[in-house]
């Protein structure tokens, strides 16, 4: 293991938890400095203690590793895209319907490039130049975790939402994360097996 990726997992954790302080004080949440050390500092340990462990558990199981800093990248993508989601609705104050579903479209691709270089060097540690072949297979694959994406999040918060009776803020969020960790799986699979196929 190398020490940088402990320490990009310690930035990509202090950045995560700036971000998500954003999404909490939407839903409601008092953002005090108590919450912002916990979130900034908790993260920042975190995630370089989290890519450690699996570092030794892949020892066991070797694809975990590499899948730890698909996560660690997909988290930060994950506070982009809530980040930008919850910019929008606190700034048109709108979060259901049509426009929600035009939001989260926006915020998804919001990370999208984010995504792509952090995947690229950092996860699947490609040492090819970057190429408009591979970036269009990216972009392709990408584009189908969109619809993934907002299709999940759409049904949650359109269909789930009234069932549940919950306040449309909060659900917007949870239709986000759920979303998320759907296309999430989907990702991992894609770029492994199809963007960055010939990267050991």
């Amino acid at each position: 293991m190398k020490r940088k990726d402990l320490y990009l997992a310690a930035g990509i954790g202090f950045i995560f938890g700036v971000l998500l302080l954003l999404p909490l004080k939407n839903i409601g949440f008092a953002v005090t400095p108590k919450l912002i050390f916990l979130s900034v500092f908790g993260f920042a340990v975190f995630a370089p203690f989290a890519l450690f462990v699996l570092y030794v558990a892949s020892r066991f199981i070797p694809a975990l590793y590499q899948f730890g800093k698909f996560a660690a990248v997909g988290a930060l993508n994950t506070v982009i895209d809530l980040g930008a989601l919850n910019f929008l609705i606190i700034l048109t104050g709108i979060s259901t319907g049509i426009y929600y579903s035009s939001f989260k479209a926006i915020s998804f691709l919001a990370a999208v490039g984010n995504s792509y270089f952090w995947n690229k060097f950092w996860t699947f540690g490609s040492a090819r130049p970057a190429s408009a072949k591979e970036f269009s297979r990216f972009i392709f694959f990408t584009f189908i975790g969109l619809i993934i994406n907002v299709g999940v999040a759409t049904l949650i918060v359109d269909i789930a939402s009234p069932v549940f009776g919950a306040p449309a803020k909060l659900m917007a969020n949870v239709g986000a994360v759920v979303a998320t960790v759907v296309s999430l799986l989907w990702n991992y699979f894609a770029y492994k097996r199809f963007v960055f196929k010939s990267t050991p």
